[in-house]
């Protein structure tokens, strides 16, 4: 049995925790700093989200940040930083949507061949950039974040009402076309008023347990992992580096693809100027605070979506409700200083742990050397 380290498993916990505590105490400066009361903010919030509706909006939101950021962790565990999963999320749900509207078949088929148009978009659009990094050695992050912006500039493009977008009567806005109601993802009801849970969000549970599964008790999880930590290492004991780092821009986009599927399939049924934007990047955000564990994950998105949802009403009682961005913002900083810092104090932890080893090591010999001493003058007296 595997021993337990309580040394790892309190290290693990202070970088998040660390990183929450310093975000909350400075947006308490910043409110006070504003003239603002520093603390009715964090019980309005708390309020709010105690209402049903409110947290359906919570799981229904976390289930969209928890696949970008298992998406942006695929990349983080490979020592890839995938910046583009917000154009690869984009354009896989329009196209997806687009497909989904220009055809009707039987509920399971429908939603299926939209799930998986949409994965094969993100892995298309991530895999162009895992093609220019193994074959001319670009940056990832440099060839995402100009993919970010392609995405866009596509994307406005197809949406026009001359190529394949739908402009609805009296309307300035621009869809893709409604898709049929057989193309509906079933969620779970929690009354008239509350509404009701995604059903993808259970989708997007169900894609943890595969990450955690995969990443974690496979061959292709060890690879993956080994390639990330040193691709000469991993080269040496025979494994293909560009192959790994190919594929997991492949796996990275096509979970950045599944991002758009609980909003698509669950709520808008098209995709219009409107579709929610910046998912990629707030799960960059998520990815870091939970260090790329599945739990870890779930319940930073549950928090991000908490103070995305619960700081709505924060207007209402003179508040900006532009107070959780700035604590997202706040937590992003936190987690790089907090982590760099628990990291150093983890270091320093070992060595005094292996110094420690090494005199009790030592100070054995010593009593043992007299003994032998001992045992040898007996010895050659007989």
């Amino acid at each position: 049995m595997k021993k337990f380290d309580k040394d790892r498993l309190i290290l693990g916990f202070a970088g998040p925790v660390l990183a929450l505590v310093v975000a909350v105490v400075l947006t308490t400066v910043v409110l006070l700093v504003s003239g603002s009361d520093p603390f009715e903010p964090y019980r309005i919030m708390f309020e709010s989200a105690s209402y049903v509706d409110v947290q359906v909006l919570i799981v229904n939101q976390a289930g969209t940040y928890y696949l970008a950021a298992l998406a942006v962790a695929v990349g983080f565990r490979m020592n890839l930083f995938n910046i583009g999963v917000d154009g690869q999320y984009r354009l896989a749900a329009m196209m997806a949507a687009l497909v989904g509207a220009s055809v009707d078949l039987p509920g399971p088929l429908q939603i299926a061949l939209i799930v998986i148009v949409a994965m094969l978009v993100g892995a298309f659009w991530s895999g162009i950039a895992g093609i220019l990094k193994t074959t001319r050695g670009v940056s990832e992050v440099v060839s995402t974040i100009m993919l970010n912006s392609i995405a866009t500039s596509l994307v406005a493009w197809l949406i026009l009402p001359k190529n394949f977008g739908v402009q609805p009567a009296g309307s300035n806005n621009l869809t893709t076309g409604e898709i049929p109601e057989s193309g509906w993802f079933p969620g779970l009801s929690m009354g008239a008023e509350a509404g009701e849970i995604y059903g993808f969000t259970f989708v997007a549970a169900a894609c943890g347990l595969i990450y955690w599964f995969v990443l974690g008790r496979t061959r292709f999880g060890f690879d993956l992992r080994a390639t990330g930590a040193s691709e000469t290492a991993a080269q040496a004991s025979g494994v293909d580096a560009k192959k790994m780092i190919l594929t997991s821009m492949l796996i990275s986009g096509a979970v950045a693809g599944l991002a758009g599927m609980p909003t698509l399939l669950g709520d808008t049924h098209t995709y219009s100027l409107d579709f929610p934007t910046g998912i990629g990047f707030t799960g960059i955000t998520i990815a870091l605070l939970g260090r790329n564990n599945p739990l870890g994950i779930a319940f930073s998105a549950l928090l991000i979506a908490f103070l995305d949802k619960a700081s709505a009403s924060l207007d209402q009682y003179g508040y900006e409700k532009e107070i959780a961005t700035i604590m997202q913002g706040l937590i992003v900083i936190s987690v790089v200083v907090s982590y760099e810092l628990v990291r150093r104090y983890g270091i320093r932890r070992q060595q005094q742990k292996v110094g420690a080893e090494l005199a009790a090591g030592g100070a054995l010999t010593t009593e043992a050397r007299p003994q032998n001493d001992q045992t040898e003058k007996e010895g050659a007296a007989l």
